[in-house]
């Protein structure tokens, strides 16, 4: 078979859905290689910084790495703007719902957040509400987003800080990517902090 019989869904049968099936698992194995291509592409966006758009992220996520965060906060990190050329609107809504099936609640919620708590730096210059994150308050991630955008995200736009290659980042995004996604032991994990002393200083070495 090299295509399903059907030309509506509901006219398939058993055959044709395990063809898709197989189809379909295939190129989720990919999920990674595309999300890394994605982050490249994001240089083709609207820019005027002082560093790229791809040099945000990876500074984002070398500042998580150094900071001595795990893995689901460097590469929610890494990928929290990756929305900015497809959904300039709601990129972090976009971001949440890539890394939703992959990460803990914790970061999920952070990325999908951090838009309107990074508003408290800038609201008041472009017409926004700069206390929006106001309306979180009280929320068990709160502080986490707080930190997120304050250490990791408006602070990564610095053209003289050292910042970690893609290739740094690839084997973790695909480390993420390739877990069994929806994995309650993974979403439902205990948050972790985005800031660990001792795995910092030893990351320095």
């Amino acid at each position: 078979m090299e295509n399903v019989k059907f030309t509506q869904m509901k006219d398939g049968d058993k055959a044709d859905y395990d063809f898709l099936t197989k189809h379909e698992i295939e190129h989720t194995k990919g999920t990674a290689d595309r999300l890394l291509k994605a982050l490249v592409e994001l240089d083709e966006g609207l820019s005027g910084y002082q560093i790229t758009r791809l040099g945000h992220s990876l500074q984002s996520a070398t500042r998580a790495w150094n900071g001595g965060a795990d893995i689901d906060w460097v590469v929610s990190a890494l990928l929290h703007d990756i929305g900015d050329i497809f959904a300039p609107y709601n990129h972090d809504e976009y971001a949440a719902t890539i890394l939703k099936p992959f990460v803990r609640e914790q970061c999920r919620w952070v990325v999908e957040k951090h838009g309107d708590f990074q508003l408290v730096y800038y609201g008041e210059h472009v017409g926004a509400n700069p206390s929006k994150r106001d309306a979180y308050a009280g929320h068990a991630f709160f502080n986490d987003c707080a930190y997120f955008c304050e250490h990791w995200d408006q602070s990564s736009f610095d053209p003289n800080y050292k910042t970690l290659p893609i290739d740094f980042f690839a084997p973790m995004v695909r480390d993420v990517f390739g877990r069994e996604p929806y994995d309650d032991a993974i979403m439902n994990a205990a948050p972790q902090p985005l800031f660990d002393e001792t795995i910092a200083r030893i990351r320095a070495l």
